[in-house]
């Protein structure tokens, strides 16, 4: 015995297997919405190119503190926190700090700059190029989204003459 009556929850295979497809292609359109939405969301930036909580403002001194997630050096100027990128303007290779000479040293070309990062000899066109920095209560926040260039050479802020030998091998 059949029964051919067309009541709501009488559903046939084929009407069954209908709306399953289009259920399934729904959930796919809303799965995909979701992910291109997620993706084109703008959301803070952090690391290099953003924000970076660098250190607590006691931790700043004249002796230059580096911050590997800013890529950058922060040292006190004149009672003003700097931030100095640690990149080179050169060509692009990683400065370093040298004790001994307490001066920044390009190992790639020979560029110095001095603490404020003002170049002092080498093929440098500039000085070492400046984070914009904000203090927050005692925390010391660098944008990396915001690059000041360096000066050009011979304008030098600070008279802080080398106070011994170079760290990377180049003649000073």
């Amino acid at each position: 015995m059949t029964n051919n009556s067309n009541t709501p929850t009488d559903m046939g295979r084929r009407t069954f297997l209908s709306r399953a497809w289009k259920a399934g292609l729904a959930l796919i359109a809303v799965a995909g919405s979701w992910t291109t939405l997620d993706i084109l969301r703008s959301i803070r930036s952090s690391g290099l190119g953003g924000i970076i909580r660098a250190a607590q403002a006691t931790d700043v001194t004249e002796v230059p503190l580096y911050i590997r997630g800013a890529q950058s050096y922060l040292t006190l100027i004149d009672g003003e926190v700097v931030a100095l990128w640690q990149r080179c303007p050169h060509l692009g290779c990683r400065v370093a700090w040298c004790d001994s000479s307490r001066e920044f040293e390009c190992a790639c070309h020979g560029s110095t700059f001095n603490r404020a990062g003002e170049v002092r000899s080498g093929p440098s066109p500039r000085g070492m190029d400046r984070f914009a920095v904000a203090a927050d209560a005692d925390i010391i926040e660098v944008d990396t989204g915001t690059v000041t260039e360096g000066a050009p050479p011979g304008s030098e802020s600070i008279d802080e003459p080398p106070t011994g030998a170079g760290c990377s091998g180049h003649a000073t």
